[in-house]
């Protein structure tokens, strides 16, 4: 039976994403411009403007997010004209007889035509290549900038290229209230308490602290900014000889759910200050996650028999991004399994049910934006971190619930090595050793343990099609061939090749896709004789057929 489409199908990619900034949407009370002193105070113009011009840069990219971009044309307008109210550096003294060639050629090229120096030119970014608390780099680069200003919240992952300026835009916060909340939250004086609070809020953390102190909390412990997705408490600066799980924390407003896995597995418990609402909070709430720990796990879990994975690259600004795909890959490999790399922009639904032969998805992006809780994809998508949980064998696979958000933690701190990677090694030294011993063909595909998909209920003997195809190549190489060996015999394991390398993607296109894409339906034509030629050449002359008249 056919089914009839209703409507035609959209094929166009929707305006909305999955990977955006994971701050959540404050609708101010006020919805009134700002003054001409308060945006000069909430942008930091002044502070902004020094720093550009002791950095001696020109070209100077503003990049705000959707909420604040309105405010652009009135904050480029006052960045430019405090910069024209601070002196400019005399170059001529850098030109004295001890100046080194660099710094000659540094100078000039700060000169115009005219002697004097160049002044700065500021570009908005309207849009972002992915996430908007990330610094887009590669937007900056389209206007060739030297520095990028990034306004309002910040994952504070490192750059790869560009120097960045931070600017946080704090937002107000009544203070007593929140301090009313927190001694009833912990009544006791001498309990050890973590206090910190988003990116937007930190501002007033100092002042914070200082009244809970006078109020006799003797073990607060408040730490500074730092740009450190790796440490501790994500960047916060930490001692490392300090044990966090005794001390209970204090978040002011509410985390992104990849930071709120983190620190809830590392401190003793956590309370978060609601900064959302529009009355002021009588309490704070605690935060829970051991269900979405469950879940995550569970989504872990039903990739372990994934043999075709996707790596996923949200981001081209992050340093160190590319080793961490090099990392996965080797991984994957080392499994058994098969590896596919996309560069997509941003991410949604539709853009990734077109392949459907990848089984998972593992994010390579910003780490407060790569946890995607959403049961809209065709296929799970995962972290870097829980991938290496994921290629374990079930009766090696431990979690003790903790939960890693920075991807570069792949670097510093590898998985266990796979049992499929121990017995590829085993392997191969045991064939250097008695290199004279056949090795029977899908020998190691037989002495395999089945492996059991939760999802199915069945067993799967397919889940590692690199690691099948490999000892299979071994095997026929090894086996002596014979004047009366008449037939050749196929592999259960042979998989279609791209340039002599195994290819499950053209495997699943050449057995299971019904459609290759345009032109597909006329590969089988033959070609008619009543084909004419074309017209050829440039437009401005051209020629008509085997005459070769000129138009």
């Amino acid at each position: 039976m056919t089914q009839q489409l209703s409507a035609a199908p959209v094929l166009s990619t929707p305006e909305t994403h999955i990977f955006e900034d994971p701050t959540p949407i404050v609708t101010p009370a006020n919805t009134a411009p700002l003054s001409d002193d308060e945006l000069f105070q909430i942008y930091e113009v002044e502070r902004t403007a020094r720093e550009v011009r002791e950095g001696g840069w020109r070209r100077i990219a503003l990049q705000f997010p959707d909420a604040m971009l309105r405010d652009g044309p009135r904050v480029s307008q006052a960045l430019e004209k405090e910069l024209s109210r601070l002196p400019r550096p005399d170059l001529s003294a850098s030109t004295g007889k001890n100046a080194t060639v660099e710094e000659l050629e540094t100078d000039i090229s700060k000169l115009s035509t005219n002697g004097t120096a160049e002044r700065e030119r500021l570009f908005i970014l309207a849009d972002t290549s992915y996430g908007a608390c990330c610094v887009d780099e590669i937007a900056a680069e389209h206007v060739d900038a030297d520095v990028v200003v990034h306004y309002g919240r910040s994952c504070l992952s490192p750059t790869a290229r560009l120097p960045v300026i931070y600017v946080f835009t704090t937002r107000p916060l009544p203070l007593s209230p929140l301090v009313s909340v927190f001694e009833n939250t912990y009544p006791s004086k001498e309990l050890p308490v973590v206090l910190m609070a988003d990116i937007t809020y930190n501002s007033h953390v100092p002042e914070i602290a200082e009244m809970l102190r006078e109020a006799g909390y003797t073990k607060l412990l408040v730490p500074e900014v730092v740009h450190d997705p790796g440490s501790v408490i994500p960047n916060r600066s930490v001692d490392a000889e300090l044990d966090i799980k005794d001390y209970s924390l204090f978040h002011i407003s509410d985390p992104p759910p990849s930071l709120l896995l983190t620190l809830s597995s590392r401190v003793k418990d956590m309370h978060i200050y609601p900064t959302d609402t529009q009355a002021e909070p009588t309490s704070a709430l605690e935060a829970q996650t051991s269900r979405t720990l469950r879940r995550r796990y569970g989504i872990l879990t039903s990739l372990s028999t994934c043999p075709v994975f996707g790596i996923l690259i949200n981001t081209l600004s992050v340093k160190n991004y590319l080793p961490v795909i090099e990392t996965l890959r080797s991984q994957i490999t080392a499994a058994g399994k098969k590896s596919y790399t996309f560069v997509v922009g941003k991410v949604n639904v539709a853009k990734l049910a077109n392949f459907s032969e990848i089984g998972g998805w593992v994010v390579v992006g910003c780490w407060e934006s790569a946890l995607i809780e959403s049961s809209d994809f065709y296929r799970p998508i995962i972290t870097p971190f829980e991938l290496g949980l994921a290629l374990m064998g079930d009766e090696e696979r431990v979690w003790s619930g903790e939960w890693r958000s920075d991807f570069s933690d792949v670097l510093k701190n590898p998985p266990p090595e796979p049992a499929a990677q121990k017995e590829t090694t085993e392997l191969g030294s045991e064939k250097k050793e008695n290199e004279h011993i056949e090795i029977e063909e899908d020998s190691e595909e037989e002495s395999a343990p089945p492996e059991f998909d939760l999802r199915t209920g069945r067993y799967i003997s397919h889940s590692r099609p690199m690691r099948m195809t490999t000892v299979t190549s071994e095997s026929s190489k090894s086996e002596p061939t014979s004047a009366s060996d008449v037939l050749t015999r196929r592999a259960r394991g042979d998989l279609a090749t791209v340039n002599g390398i195994v290819s499950p993607g053209a495997e699943y296109l050449r057995t299971q896709r019904t459609w290759t894409g345009l032109g597909s339906d006329f590969a089988d034509v033959e070609a008619s004789d009543s084909i004419e030629e074309g017209r050829s050449g440039v437009a401005r002359g051209y020629t008509v057929g085997e005459d070769g008249e000129r138009r």
